[in-house]
Order: C-alpha cells, then sequence, then structure tokens
C-alpha cells in the first residue's frame, strides 16, 4: 500500500503547517521535543519502576516492568506494520509544506515516537495514575509535535498513540499473573532490591530484635 492513507490528511496537514509557518519561536521547542521528548518517557517510566519499588506490591512491581517491556514490545510490532503500509512522509507527498523535521526516507504510517509515547502513558495508568495522567499529556505534545515538524500527518500519531495504547492494556492482561509470580519469585533472590525496598524476614528479625 503506498500513500494509501495521505490524501485525507492533506486538509488537515495545511492549516497545521500554516500555524508553523506563523509560530517560529515554537520551532526550536517543537523540533527539540518531537526528536528528543522519548527521553521524558523514559524517565517517568523509571519513575514509575521506583514508585513500585517503594510500595512493595508484586502487582504492582509486575506492571512496572511490564510498562517498559510493554512500550518496546509495542514498538517492535510497529515496524512490520510500518513497512507493510510504506506511506511515503508529508513532506515527500504534500509541496511545499514548511519541513522541521530532519528528511528521513522511512515510512511514515503509525508513527513509532507516538507508538512509544502511547505505550508508555498506557502501562504507567496501570499502577501509577498521577505519573500515567502526566505522560499521556506528554503523549498527547508529542503527537501534536510530530505533525507540528512536518514529520507525520495527523492519522500517523492517532494510530501509533492507539497502537501502542492497545497493546500495553491488552498484553498486560495476558502477562499479569505468571509477571507477578515470577516478581514473587525474584524477591527471595538476590535481585530482591531491584523489585521492593521491603525488608527481608531476617532482616525484620534484626530490626525487632534491635
Amino acid at each position: 500500500m503506498n500513500n494509501a492513507f495521505t490524501l485525507p490528511d492533506n486538509n488537515w496537514m495545511t492549516p497545521i503547517n500554516d500555524f508553523a509557518r506563523e509560530t517560529p519561536w515554537l520551532h526550536t521547542i517543537a523540533y527539540d521535543f518531537a526528536t528528543y521528548g522519548v527521553v521524558l518517557f523514559g524517565a517517568l517510566l523509571i519513575a514509575g519502576w521506583w514508585i513500585a519499588r517503594r510500595d512493595s506490591d508484586p502487582a504492582r512491581m509486575a506492571a512496572a516492568l511490564w510498562a517498559g517491556a510493554g512500550t518496546l514490545i509495542a514498538v517492535g510490532i510497529n515496524q512490520p506494520l510500518v513497512a507493510a503500509f510504506h506511506e511515503a512522509r508529508p513532506y515527500t507527498s504534500i509541496p511545499g509544506l514548511l519541513v522541521l523535521a530532519h528528511r528521513s526516507t522511512d515510512p511514515s504510517f503509525p508513527s513509532d515516537h507516538a507508538t512509544m509515547a502511547g505505550a508508555a502513558a498506557a502501562g504507567l495508568l496501570l499502577f501509577a495514575p498521577k505519573l500515567g495522567k502526566i505522560a499521556a499529556g506528554t503523549a498527547l505534545v508529542m503527537a501534536a509535535a510530530r505533525v507540528y515538524i512536518a514529520a507525520h500527518y495527523p492519522h500517523d500519531v492517532v494510530a501509533g498513540l492507539t497502537l501502542g495504547a492497545v497493546v500495553a492494556v491488552v498484553g498486560w492482561y495476558l502477562v499479569r499473573k505468571p509477571l507477578t509470580r515470577l516478581v514473587e519469585r525474584l524477591s527471595e533472590t538476590p535481585v530482591r532490591p531491584l523489585l521492593t525496598a521491603a525488608p527481608t524476614p531476617t532482616e525484620l528479625r534484626l530490626i525487632n530484635a534491635a
């Protein structure tokens, strides 16, 4: 399918691109966020892991681990879809666009960045609602920035956000029980400090004895 989804979004790309032309003060901010904003999602996922570790709930820690793994899996699932649809980038199909993005020959649909953002946000919402809401808002800004710099069409980022969220949520309900059991078992091994901040039974006895 070549450019199968390009034409319907032309009516959206033009006003968005016109807005980009009228806001030169936003160009650097939008480009930097659209390009390097993935670091923020990594930081949010690490913060989610830390909260789950402090909470010492195996199910919550399992969800935290899945949030990170599910994000990687969602991006992996997206790759064959990108290759299959093989949609050209907006700046290739629409003449005269203001292009702030680094030009790429990679296909456009669905957006990898949006897929990553959607998966991370949905994964965090499963066990850390406050962080999840921050991530969800950040994901929407990321998606908008990708369109603003003309790296993607609106449907590219909508599809990416949706795909990422679906993979994170559906995947969690498939793996939550075995993953929670795995966390419980690993909590009795030397990797325990990575999974829980709770003291071991031996440490508790020493604390009580003191």
